[in-house]
């Protein structure tokens, strides 16, 4: 079924017809276990943890690593995640995946199941570590653990780490207003999450977040800028700092009510196009979470937001008129060649949870679970990109805990470099298991080398893992019988 030209998407009926679109190369492959998916997209979390593990530890290869993180800055900064396959803790990924984590469970809590209480612990995790960041020392916002360029020099399990842990932040004289927003954006979300469960630590997340985007607006700069090398090229401010205004105040106004935080959203004048969505780019995020105001709650206020948010979706959509977005032959959206599968889970949210707003008001947006099923095996190589998922799924990703022996196994310290002989350039599979990971993903031929030395393509993220939780629950809970 293509695509009228000039056809008029969201007025009326419309249904997102990709699986027509796709034809063949997905038929008869069966439907995924979204529930036992679901599930294990949480449980990765657990594999990424810094700090020290709680007694409920389920990826038990995994010990306390990082416990004295901050310790340089005469701070507590343990806690938080580690955000790929390395041992750094970077903020700014680790606040978009607790932003994104916290907006699913607010979508999609009531059809979790009894994985609801694991994605709050998940959550909280990582807000318990950004309260760290935020309140330790007046004026101050901390970003980050860990110098990336010694780390990334080493192959060695997190509970070896024998760097040193440099301590990053930003301030009004090295602002860093993309950080501080999404950090803002982060605790503001995780407070209506834990809003009627623990009212008291909601009320800590939001005027913290509050306090956060007061820094952000009052003092701009991109934390590129101010901290260089400590953060570029790894995770650098390339679309500006501008959308994390934008998504932090809106996060915030959803949070509070308080119409001083859209005043300030259309003082930005923030109309660029995009049709891209991630840690780094949080302009459709911000519209689709804007429009929610004119579908759901019919406030004609918001509805520039809303023809935003359709603009984006627009250049998404296959044969649409404005589509800016390419596809594999085997179905799978293609954005870029690097960790591609982050753009595809993130994107998918934004599809979902519009096609959910969509729904409230009475038009029909039904994205569909076709980008989900691919990276959940259905796809020319019939192979799972979540670990642990399936029969056939990546077996040697770019992980040090995952490919070097566990403590239990090894219990004498490998240093620095003693892990890239044995264990980074071997064939062999990684001895741990990191359930629920989701790699970078197949080329743009629907290729996949299952090789740990190539990393944009077999390195997972928490940011990529946070965004798929969403429509994962959505469609675990549409098929609950």
């Amino acid at each position: 079924m293509a695509l009228r030209k000039g056809l008029s998407l969201w007025f009326g009926f419309f249904s997102f017809a990709l699986i027509l679109f796709w034809g063949t190369s997905v038929q008869g492959q069966g439907s995924p276990n979204y529930r036992e998916a679901l599930a294990k997209s949480i449980l990765f979390f657990q594999g990424q943890r810094s700090g020290r593990l709680p007694r409920g530890q389920e990826i038990t290869w995994r010990s306390n690593s990082g416990i004295s993180d901050g310790f340089l800055a005469h701070v507590d900064l343990s806690g938080g995640y580690y955000d790929a396959g390395d041992n750094v803790k970077f903020n700014f990924p680790m606040a978009f995946t607790t932003t994104m984590l916290s907006w699913g469970t607010l979508e999609y809590g009531k059809k979790m199941g009894s994985e609801l209480g694991n994605a709050r612990a998940a959550i909280r995790w990582a807000t318990d570590y950004l309260l760290k960041c935020a309140t330790a020392t007046p004026g101050k916002l901390y970003v980050g653990v860990g110098d990336p360029n010694v780390d990334h020099k080493c192959w060695e399990r997190p509970e070896d780490m024998d760097t040193v842990r440099s301590v990053y932040s930003v301030s009004p004289s090295n602002p860093g207003s993309d950080v501080a927003g999404e950090t803002a954006a982060a605790l503001a979300a995780a407070s209506m999450v834990f809003r009627k469960v623990d009212p008291k630590y909601s009320r800590l997340l939001l005027r913290t977040a509050q306090n956060v985007m007061e820094f952000a607006m009052q003092y701009r700069g991109a934390y590129s800028d101010s901290l260089g090398s400590a953060v570029c090229p790894f995770y650098c401010s390339y679309s500006g700092y501008k959308d994390e205004l934008l998504w932090g105040a809106t996060w915030l106004l959803r949070a509070t009510n308080d119409i001083s935080y859209l005043n300030f959203i259309n003082s930005l004048g923030a109309n660029d196009a995009t049709d891209t969505f991630s840690w780094d780019n949080k302009y459709a995020g911000a519209r689709v979470l804007l429009s929610r105001k004119t579908l759901v709650d019919n406030d004609k206020a918001f509805e520039p937001f809303r023809q935003q948010a359709e603009d984006f979706i627009c250049r998404i959509l296959p044969n649409s008129p404005s589509t800016s977005t390419q596809y594999t032959q085997g179905g799978l959206m293609y954005k870029l060649s690097e960790s591609n599968l982050q753009y595809v889970t993130s994107i998918s949210f934004l599809l979902t949870t519009y096609g959910k707003y969509m729904a409230a008001s009475r038009h029909t947006f039904n994205c569909g679970n076709l980008f989900v099923d691919y990276i959940l095996g259905v796809n020319p190589l019939k192979m799972s990109y979540m670990v642990g998922f399936g029969a056939n799924y990546p077996k040697r990703i770019h992980h040090r805990g995952s490919s070097v022996p566990s403590l239990a196994a090894h219990p004498q310290s490998f240093g620095c470099d003693g892990g890239f002989q044995p264990f980074f350039y071997t064939a062999n599979p990684n001895p741990n298991l990191l359930t629920g990971a989701i790699v970078g993903g197949p080329n743009q031929n629907d290729g996949y080398s299952d090789d740990r030395t190539d990393y944009s393509h077999s390195e997972p993220a928490t940011y990529i893992n946070a965004a798929i939780v969403g429509p994962l629950a959505s469609l675990a809970g549409s098929n609950t019988i």
